[in-house]
């Protein structure tokens, strides 16, 4: 099973990332004080465990999740590599609408992370807000298949 194993947010583009606990998913804000929450196709990014430590491992690092400046942290599942996969996370249901594209700034925190993430969808996924609710760390995290 998938677990939600980190959440967090950042005040405004290139601040620190804000570790939380919990927090509130909105449909036209997503994630509740990030500063990217409005851009539809990017109003939550979702970094999967086992991508991101492929990704380290082939760098030779060990890297906080917050590197990547994501806002959750999936553990348990590997990123889902097609558009429109519905993903529930406790009450909230988000859609994937692309891969999360790593930009320089990931060779700024560590040299060659752009690159390594650009494989396989390391870099993990954007997603727009089906359904707004609340999450916390330990929520299970699911695929809704169509049938």
């Amino acid at each position: 099973m998938a677990t939600l194993i980190g959440i967090a947010k950042t005040s405004k583009l290139l601040a620190k990332m804000e570790e939380l606990t919990e927090a509130r998913i909105e449909i036209d804000s997503g994630l509740q004080g990030d500063a990217r929450g409005t851009k539809r196709r990017r109003q939550i990014s979702i970094l999967f465990e086992d991508d991101w430590k492929d990704a380290c491992n082939e760098l030779g690092a060990d890297l906080n999740w917050l590197t990547r400046r994501a806002n959750l942290y999936v553990s348990g599942m590997r990123a889902p590599q097609e558009p429109g996969t519905r993903i529930t996370i406790g009450n909230v249901e988000l859609v994937v609408r692309v891969e999360t594209e790593p930009c320089d700034l990931m060779d700024k925190q560590h040299q060659g992370l752009r690159a390594t993430l650009e494989n396989d969808w390391r870099g993990g996924v954007c997603c727009s807000v089906q359904k707004a609710g609340n999450i916390k760390i330990g929520n299970d995290v699911k695929i809704l298949s169509d049938s």
